[in-house]
């Protein structure tokens, strides 16, 4: 097979143009109603596959003409756009995410504005980059909809099987343990007790936000929103990934968490060393109010019984005790 030969590239353009890139007359090869982006060895028959040449088969002129979001964003950056959600197509073609996914042109999808973000270095400043962006969305089918087992990249579980997500948190969980990382992804020079390696322990005890969180019947109970003292709070609920002025990824505002809040208004939150009471205050508000219960945190809310102190000298984060105290 001579790809360069120009009557075989005008055959496959005629193919893609005809047939929507269509393998066997059947299933469309990339497809957004399969899930499927990524294309692979049968791209075109086979006949398109390690191309590093999109323009050979794909003309800008005719690509994307039913997808109003990026549409215009392909139109201007041509073909540089293709290989970050079609895959490398065989091909040492590097995939740029942030080409499109940046504040400018897709400023929501996701928020990256903030100096900490996912970087495999604890509290490293500045923002992802493209290798950030595909450890955790190898494969997305960029539909719009987040979905666990969609949307995320496959990493195996504590038996070394790819099994599917129960829940965000379990996709966070299959890195941050201490005993089946992901080669790679090591999480290396941390005290057996740090959060990062400990999580995957401490989400099993009382009050961590993790599979079991209590009964409620404490000195300052109550919560607002949908959260209840039974919720499985997601880590999102107040790590940032994409995105944030805070270090530890605590979240800096309430629009990109708290999935649970069920708040029109959004709040800032600004922690300060080990006063995460502005993150506290987003979802705990007592329902008798006692100590400085009813003292602005700083962030138009209250609710919480110490304001402005160091709330880890009692709440530690994974401590298998009622209330984490």
């Amino acid at each position: 097979m001579i790809l360069a030969n120009p009557l075989r590239m005008m055959l496959l353009w005629i193919v893609v143009v005809l047939t929507g890139c269509v393998s066997g007359g059947e299933e469309p090869v990339v497809s957004l109603a399969s899930g499927n982006l990524i294309v692979d060895e049968s791209h075109a028959d086979g006949g398109a596959w390690g191309l590093p040449d999109c323009s050979a088969c794909h003309a800008l002129s005719a690509i994307h003409d039913d997808a109003n979001l990026i549409r215009g964003i392909t139109k201007n950056k041509g073909y540089d756009t293709c290989a970050g959600c079609h895959g490398s197509n065989g091909t040492s073609i590097a995939r740029r995410c942030i080409i499109c996914h940046n504040s400018t042109d897709l400023p929501t999808a996701p928020r990256q504005q903030g100096r900490f973000s996912h970087h495999y270095t604890r509290d490293v400043a500045g923002r992802m980059d493209n290798a950030d962006c595909l450890s955790c969305h190898d494969a997305s089918d960029m539909d719009g909809r987040f979905e666990l087992n969609q949307d995320l990249t496959r990493y195996p579980d504590q038996n070394q099987l790819l099994t599917h997500y129960s829940s965000l948190s379990d996709f966070c969980l299959r890195c941050h343990n201490r005993d089946h990382q992901q080669p790679g992804y090591e999480i290396t020079d941390t005290a057996y007790e740090d959060p990062l390696i400990a999580i995957e322990e401490a989400f099993t005890y009382v009050d961590k936000h993790g599979a079991i969180d209590g009964l409620g019947t404490r000195t300052y109970a109550g919560l607002r929103g949908g959260y209840s003292y039974a919720s499985e709070v997601p880590c999102t609920d107040c790590h940032a990934m994409h995105g944030t002025e805070n270090g530890g990824l605590i979240l800096d505002t309430t629009a990109t968490g708290f999935s649970l809040l069920n708040e029109s208004q959004t709040y800032d939150v600004i922690t300060n060393g080990p006063n995460y009471t502005q993150l506290c205050v987003v979802c705990h508000l007592m329902e008798t109010l006692l100590d400085d219960g009813a003292t602005d945190a700083g962030n138009g809310l209250s609710g919480v019984h110490q304001v402005g102190g160091d709330c880890y000298v009692c709440h530690s984060h994974g401590e298998p005790v009622q209330a984490g105290m």
